[in-house]
Order: C-alpha cells, then structure tokens, then sequence
C-alpha cells in the first residue's frame, strides 16, 4: 500500500435492538445490534488532476464527507486530492447501517490519510451535515440520537447472539423514511422510555431473554411505520425454534430471530430457524454479533480500526 494511504473501517448492524422517540425534544433515537458485516475505506492522497475521487462513483455521501474532512487539512494536504475507495459486504438500503459505515470509515481513512484527527464528536459533527446516522463509530451497544447524530448513552456489550435473518426485498432510503412523520402517542414515548430503560438493564446484566423480548416489542410498535408482513410468521418461527426474540431493520427490509450462540442446542436452533425462514421466501442470511472486551476491540470478527496509516 502506498505511503501515506489512510485505512479506516466500520461495522455494520442488523437493524437496531429498539428504536423510537422518547418524551421529549429531539427523542427520536435507536439502540444499536453491531454484527460482524464490514465496510473498509482507503484514502490515497494525490491524483493527477488534483481533485478528490470515490471509488465506486456512486458512493458520493462518502465523496462529500472526504471534501469536507479536506477543507479541515492543511492546505497542502487538500490541494493534491486523492482517490477515496470504499469496499463494503454490507448490503445497501436494508437497515444494516450500510451508509453509516461507509461514512465513518470513510472518515476514519480520510482523518488518518491527511492528518486531521477523527475524535467520535468531529465525526458526529460532520454527519450530522450530511444525513441521520447510526451509532456505529462506538465499539458497543449504544442509545443514539440518529436524527440529531449525538450519542446518548453507552449501553454496553453482550455475549455472542445469531440473528437467521430474511429481507423482504426492496430497498429503504434512510433520509427520506426520516421524513416521515412517527405517529407515536403520548403514551407511546412513555413507552419507549421505559423499553430503553429495560433494555439498558437487560445490557448490564447481559439479560439475552429480556433483550429479546425488548426487540420484538420494538418491532411490533414500528410496524405502523415501516410494516414488515413476515413479522408475525417470524414470530412464530422464533417461537419454534427457542429463538430469544425477533429483531428488525426500523427503517429497512430486514427482520430475523434472535438466538443465543453460547447455548449448547444453538446448533441445532439456527439450522431449524434459517429452514423454517426459507419457507418464507426471500434469501436467508445468518449474521453474527459483535461482543466488545474492555479495549473497545469486537470479538466475532475483524478488529476495529479507528484508522491506520500505511507506512
């Protein structure tokens, strides 16, 4: 790799364990689901017309966050431009997080590349100038205000669960379902008030049972805004199965059961899961999830990086 290239990757989600608006201003927020779904961004610095490029072209939020991270560089720096190149196994527009990841990657490679550092808040900052984005710049499950791009809290880390997942086809944009007005109650954000609390406890006490039954009451309550028609039938396999709970892609196409990857019968769940999903319809996926140690580092899948520069 050539001197000076910036590395920076990003884990993906599958969907969120809640998301909703709690009772008071900006309380639109989500907890996020980390699996081990990666996208990886490298910032060559320089190009012969002097102008910053993105590879593949159509990755132009990625574009216009390299731009304004150039605008941050020393003048030299920014003036040789560079070719920014984004790899991802994340799928788009299904609400894994796939444009949250491209970003903070991006970010990440960008930062590192042109000596301009990358601290969680100038990220948020950034983002927040360009659309609603996930929590994945922090190694953990977090509460994050994805309207506003803010952190709200840090929940914690879990031990290893699956999610059998399905996708019903299609794609979401992320923006514009944000547009859309949430017709939750009074009642309802008092409702969401108290599953975060429930779920912030459930993360402390690595309660996988209660985190299941959190999520799926999740998804049920966003079925008036993003319906997912194999939600009850999934619910019904989860229940077969002796899956923890159902967790959905909010504002995506996917849905999928919980299962607890450290119980012995796991085995046997995750195969009965992913052959009762096939029946129905549409491809069958097993994600796994990302448990943190106390250096911030996933186990489960590739390490971090808060972005490295090659020498």
């Amino acid at each position: 790799m050539p001197q000076g290239t910036g590395v920076g990757t990003a884990f993906g989600t599958f969907g969120e364990l809640l998301q909703g608006v709690l009772p008071e201003e900006d309380g639109d927020f989500l907890v996020t689901l980390p699996v081990a779904r990666w996208t990886m961004a490298t910032f060559r610095p320089g190009s012969a017309s002097g102008e910053l490029e993105v590879r593949p072209p159509h990755k132009t939020k990625a574009l216009r966050l390299a731009r304004m991270i150039a605008d941050l560089a020393p003048r030299d720096a920014a003036a040789r431009g560079g070719v920014l190149t984004v790899s991802s196994v994340i799928p788009e527009g299904k609400g894994l997080a796939s444009s949250s990841a491209d970003l903070v990657a991006t970010a990440r490679a960008v930062g590192s590349a042109l000596g301009v550092a990358m601290p969680p808040a100038v990220i948020e900052h950034l983002l927040s100038r360009i659309e609603p984005t996930d929590g994945v710049l922090y190694p953990a499950i977090v509460a994050f205000h994805h309207r506003s791009v803010r952190l709200r809290s840090v929940l914690g880390s879990l031990p290893a669960m699956a999610v059998v997942g399905i996708d019903e086809g299609g794609s979401v944009d992320t923006v514009d379902f944000n547009r859309v007005p949430k017709p939750f109650t009074p009642a309802d954000r008092r409702t969401y008030a108290d599953l975060l609390a429930r779920l912030t406890r459930a993360v402390r006490h690595r309660d996988l049972a209660e985190v299941g039954r959190v999520a799926t009451r999740s998804a049920l309550m966003n079925q008036p805004l993003r319906h997912k028609r194999a939600l009850e039938p999934l619910r019904a396999v989860c229940r077969e199965v002796g899956g923890l709970g159902v967790a959905v892609g909010h504002s995506g196409t996917t849905l999928g059961v919980l299962l607890d990857a450290t119980d012995p019968a796991y085995t046997r769940r995750a195969t009965d899961a992913a052959q009762a999903c096939a029946e129905l319809g549409g491809g069958v996926a097993v994600y796994r999830t990302l448990s943190f140690g106390a250096t911030g580092c996933p186990t489960g899948g590739r390490p971090h990086s808060a972005g490295a520069r090659a020498r």
